[in-house]
C-alpha cells in the first residue's frame, strides 16, 4: 500500500520533567493533548529541542512508549533516532515503528566538534537503517551535526535509499537549498520541510516546502499560517506571519528550547518548565520579555490549563 503524504504543522514535543529532573509522564501526556488541540497535525518527540541529548536510553524509551499510546493513532507521530552508530540507529528506528511511529527523523551520524564521515560513510549509514524499517525517514539537515549535505547529495539519497523522503532544512539560506534539493529530486523529495522554529517559514514555502516542524508552544499560530499558505491565501499567511514573527523570534533568537515550557507551564498546561541540567532556568526578565511578546497573541498554551 502506498505511504500517507504527512504535510502541515508538526511541532517537536518538549520532554517534560519535573523540579528534581525526572521524568514526569502525567505532564508529557498533557503537552501532548495540548498540542494536538492546538491544531497539530502531527509531533515529532526525542528531537534536539527535546532535550534528546539528555536522556538515557531507558528514558527514550519511556517517553516514546508514553507518548505513542497516549496519542493512540490521533495524529502522526515522528520519532527522532538520531546516533552516531549504523546498528543503534537501526535498532532505534526498528523499535520507533514497532511502538507506532509514522516517520523517524535522523541527523547525519557525528560526534562532538570534530568526528564525521563522508558521504560514501552516510548514505550506507541511511541505507542500513532503511533497510530496517518500512516507514519514511527524515534527513534532518541541522548546523548542530556540523556535517555540510549538499542538495545534490541529499537528492541522490532520496533516490537511491528506499526509506529517505522528508528533509528538514534547518541550514542558512534553506529556502535556497530547499528550492534546489526539490528541482534536484523530483517524485523523491516527498517532504521538503521548514525547520528551525518557523523562523524562514515563508521564505521555505515559497521555495516549495509542505511541513513545518517548529517548536511546540503555539501551534495554533503556525497553523493559521500554515493553513492559509496552504489554501492559495499567501497575502493573508504574510499578514499572519508578520503578527507572529516577533514570537517566533523572541524564542528563536532568545530562549531556544525553553521557550515552549515556559508558555505551557504558564498557561496551567504542565507543573515545571524546568530544563535538565546543565542548562540553567531561564532568566526572569527573559520569561518576562517572552511572555509580553506571547499574550497579545492570545496563544492556546496560555488558557489551555486554566
Amino acid at each position: 500500500m502506498p505511504q500517507p503524504v504527512y504535510k502541515g504543522v508538526f511541532p517537536v514535543a518538549p520532554t517534560i520533567f519535573d523540579e528534581a529532573g525526572r521524568l514526569d509522564l502525567d505532564g508529557q501526556r498533557r503537552a501532548i493533548d495540548f498540542m494536538i488541540d492546538a491544531g497539530s497535525h502531527g509531533v515529532c518527540i526525542l528531537a534536539n529541542f527535546s532535550e534528546q541529548f539528555a536522556l538515557t536510553d531507558e528514558e527514550r524509551l519511556q517517553v516514546q512508549d508514553t507518548v505513542l499510546t497516549h496519542v493512540a493513532g490521533r495524529v502522526p507521530v515522528i520519532v527522532t533516532t538520531t546516533h552516531f552508530s549504523t546498528q543503534v540507529c537501526a535498532q532505534r528506528s526498528r523499535a520507533a515503528q514497532d511502538a507506532g511511529a509514522a516517520m523517524v527523523m535522523i541527523m547525519p551520524p557525528y560526534h562532538g566538534a570534530t568526528i564525521r564521515v563522508g558521504e560514501r560513510g552516510i548514505q550506507e549509514f541511511y541505507s542500513r537503517v532503511s533497510d530496517a524499517i518500512d516507514i519514511p525517514i527524515m534527513i534532518q539537515d541541522a548546523p548542530v551535526a556540523g556535517t555540510p549535505l549538499s542538495a545534490s547529495f541529499l537528492a541522490k539519497l532520496a533516490k537511491e535509499v528506499r526509506n529517505v523522503s522528508y528533509f528538514k532544512i534547518e541550514t542558512a539560506q534553506a529556502a535556497s537549498k530547499l528550492r534546489e534539493l526539490i528541482e534536484l529530486g523530483g517524485d523523491a523529495i516527498v517532504g521538503p520541510w521548514d525547520g528551525e522554529e518557523a523562523i524562514t517559514l515563508i521564505p521555505d514555502f515559497d521555495a516549495g516546502a509542505t511541513g513545518a516542524m517548529t517548536g511546540g508552544g503555539y501551534p495554533d499560530g503556525i497553523r493559521k499560517i500554515v493553513d492559509a499558505y496552504a489554501g492559495g491565501d499567501t497575502a493573508k499567511a504574510a499578514e499572519l506571519y508578520q503578527q507572529w514573527l516577533p514570537l517566533i523570534n523572541y524564542e528563536n533568537r532568545q530562549c531556544g528550547l525553553a521557550a515552549c515550557k515556559v508558555l505551557m507551564k504558564e498557561g496551567g498546561v504542565i507543573r515545571s518548565d524546568a530544563t535538565r541540567h546543565p542548562f540553567a532556568p531561564m532568566h526572569p526578565a527573559t520569561r518576562a520579555g517572552l511572555l509580553k511578546v506571547a499574550r497579545p497573541l492570545d496563544p492556546l498554551a496560555l488558557r489551555w490549563g486554566k
